[in-house]
């Protein structure tokens, strides 16, 4: 009788203690978000503010590790690899986790089998832009021109395959106009070039084009989103000036690894919206051309599955492809 109480609390033991480590509260050792993207863009900017902000309130340190490269995808298919603990996460966007698996056959990670969404972030609007040499002050405009010139006219973006491209891609595949793409490496040269002419039409982040605008060096046409812009709310949207419909938004929210346990999402979640809602922070990111933007992860899951549906038709009809 002896034996067998011995041999049960042996075997009581050995259920109980793992268990017992396993409670081990989350968060305990420092968190990492990877910014598949160089430092200094708007991806990195909203990154490092969370990472701030949740520093300071979650008891450890949040790190910010940039892994550019491959249109986002070699930062991001680190985070899709790790251990689904909350302790690796990646600041993902339109372009990562939409674009990217229409555009590569052979992407190392899937948007939506790979990844646990936490959060979303911030938008940062975009807008179509025209030198003002171009006789055309609204895109109902720019669309009669266009018809009138197949093949003529050109646009610039700030590289193939990103947001701004397939933005002006679904434009003329709705508004069923021929216009040249020229990539950039960046929106830097992008700029430069649509402030001197050399090319007359731009997909740009409305931001950096902003203080341009106002001096009268570039015109505004509209922007892409469902609703327009805080920084330019007289501006109206693509869809409102011409193609109903129309909608591009440059998101950006915060990702893990797929199987990462719900208490952990929701404990992340409540800590990225909470640091997202301080004034100081919406002020900071404002400055720097991001709307902050929050959501439950049920949110940002159904959200992302309409993304990847929605450019792999953009993709396909546009015919465009990076591999």
């Amino acid at each position: 009788m002896r034996l067998k109480l011995a041999g049960f609390l042996v075997a009581l033991g050995m259920t109980v203690l793992p268990s017992v480590g396993h409670a081990q509260p989350f968060p305990s050792k420092v968190i990492t978000i990877v910014v598949p993207f160089p430092a200094g863009g708007a991806t990195d900017v909203v990154a490092r503010a969370i990472a701030q902000g949740m520093s300071g309130s979650i008891g450890h340190q949040v790190i910010v590790d940039n892994r550019p490269g491959a249109n986002g995808s070699i930062g991001t298919a680190l985070v899709a690899k790790s251990k689904p603990d909350g302790y690796m996460l990646v600041m993902g966007g339109v372009n990562t986790h939409a674009m990217n698996d229409a555009l590569y056959k052979n992407l190392p990670y899937d948007s939506l089998k790979d990844f646990s969404p936490i959060a979303l972030t911030a938008r940062i609007p975009v807008a179509f832009v025209v030198h003002p040499s171009l006789p055309v002050k609204s895109i109902r405009e720019l669309i009669d021109l266009a018809k009138s010139q197949p093949g003529q006219l050109t646009y610039g973006s700030s590289g193939a395959g990103g947001p701004h491209h397939l933005a002006m891609e679904l434009f003329k595949s709705l508004a069923k106009v021929d216009i040249v793409h020229v990539p950039y490496k960046g929106g830097a040269p992008q700029l430069n070039d649509l402030l001197g002419g050399h090319i007359k039409i731009g997909a740009i982040g409305l931001p950096p084009a902003l203080p341009h605008i106002q001096a009268g060096s570039l015109r505004p046409l509209a922007v892409t989103e469902a609703k327009r812009s805080v920084f330019m709310p007289d501006l109206p949207t693509v869809a409102e000036a011409a193609l109903p419909g129309f909608e591009v938004t440059y998101w950006l929210g915060l990702l893990g690894p797929a199987g990462m346990p719900n208490d952990i999402v929701e404990k992340l979640n409540s800590e990225i919206v909470a640091v997202l809602k301080r004034p100081d922070v919406q002020e900071q990111l404002g400055k720097q051309g991001a709307e902050v933007v929050t959501s439950t992860a049920a949110e940002f899951r159904s959200m992302l599955t309409a993304e990847v549906a929605k450019w792999a038709k953009v993709v396909k009809e546009a015919n465009v492809s990076l591999d």
